[in-house]
């Protein structure tokens, strides 16, 4: 169970039960990020800029354990499926290669299939008139789930009525595109020309974009993040830098530059401890590596200009006694308008303690 004592565990069925969901942070051969706008009705985050992926479907992509295990906050196949399919349904790019191909996964193994089978498929899958996991056996087809690095896991937290537990995973598209394309649907999968289409339900628009081209965009106010996808977006940046620097520089050694920045970031994602900072270094979240953190932000405090000061070190209710935590390294400063977040901004947790003040210090001032 995921407390240890009955008393702990019937505090936590108190709480709204997270509901189970995956995203894919979807790099693109040049590494920019796939992201998606949700719906202006869209039920949650809507309006607001996400990575690929939504609610687990037991129809879809198989059984999770009881919401009241620690397992059922654990990345498995059934959330790997969750967010493969999601991906397909919501931009048409699908992770998959052809049944009976082992090994590395070259060109040849992919499995292509024309646009309007896919976006047909799309349809039957979204209203459930056939299973993912049917359809791709129908057609041949393998989910690529084990090429999925599982980056971080991402609780509400308990004070949110509507909650879920979201595993995210990062998936990085070829570099080098096909040698041969014998048809148009393998030439749409060729790595510089996967175009993701919105489905026009959950998602209006779909593109790839640097990851601080997107962070840039949001504190501009053209579009809107929440926490999560700041967040890895913040971490992303640090090594996905967008273009090589030399405009002429070749085919070749363009590819050599990616796959560089690519190294540094499963590096870093494989790195334990997750920090070099002495203090960070004290906290046991420093030994849980990324792929395994869960973060549950706490509201620590309201800032002097009006933002909430977001700590990532907690689980959540569910996890508290799991030895699991999240990121102690970092804090997330958020500002919100009409009750919707209008500016993410992420810190160093110490730098921000140092320098910010929280409101109800800068009241005591004033009286």
């Amino acid at each position: 169970m995921f407390s240890t004592t009955a008393k702990q565990q019937g505090s936590a069925q108190q709480l709204a039960s997270p509901v189970a969901s995956s995203s894919i942070i979807l790099l693109s051969h040049t590494n920019q990020v796939l992201m998606q706008q949700r719906s202006a009705k869209s039920t949650s985050f809507a309006s607001a800029s996400v990575f690929p992926g939504g609610v687990w479907d037991e129809f879809h992509d198989g059984k999770l354990p009881n919401p009241y295990l620690e397992s059922y906050h654990k990345d498995s196949l059934a959330y790997r499926l969750c967010a493969i399919r999601e991906l397909f349904e919501e931009s048409g790019i699908l992770l998959a290669r052809k049944a009976g191909t082992a090994g590395d996964l070259t060109a040849g193994d992919l499995l292509v299939l024309p646009a309007q089978e896919r976006d047909e498929a799309r349809k039957a899958i979204y209203s459930n008139k056939i299973s993912f996991t049917d359809w791709l056996d129908s057609v041949g087809g393998e989910a690529l789930q084990k090429n999925l690095q599982p980056f971080t896991r991402w609780v509400t937290p308990a004070a949110q009525r509507k909650r879920f537990t979201t595993q995210m995973y990062i998936y990085m598209l070829p570099l080098s595109r096909p040698s041969t394309a014998t048809n148009t649907a393998e030439a749409e999968l060729q790595a510089d020309s996967v175009l993701a289409t919105p489905d026009g339900t959950e998602v209006s628009t779909s593109a790839f974009e640097d990851a601080a081209t997107w962070l840039s965009q949001m504190k501009s106010g053209d579009i809107a993040l929440y926490p999560p996808q700041a967040f890895l977006l913040t971490l992303i940046s640090q090594f996905c830098e967008g273009l090589p620097p030399n405009s002429t520089t070749t085919t070749s050694s363009a590819t050599d530059y990616y796959q560089d920045q690519r190294d540094r970031l499963t590096e870093f994602i494989r790195r334990v401890p997750t920090t070099q900072k002495p203090k960070s270094l004290e906290d046991p979240t420093s030994q849980i590596p990324w792929p395994e953190k869960v973060i549950s932000p706490v509201n620590s405090m309201i800032t002097d200009d009006g933002r909430y000061l977001l700590t990532l070190g907690q689980p959540g209710p569910e996890l508290k006694s799991t030895g699991r935590g999240g990121d102690f390294e970092r804090v997330v400063l958020v500002r919100l308008e009409n009750r919707r977040t209008q500016e993410v901004q992420v810190m160093d947790r110490e730098e921000a303690f140092k320098v910010l003040r929280p409101m109800e210090q800068i009241k005591k001032v004033k009286l």
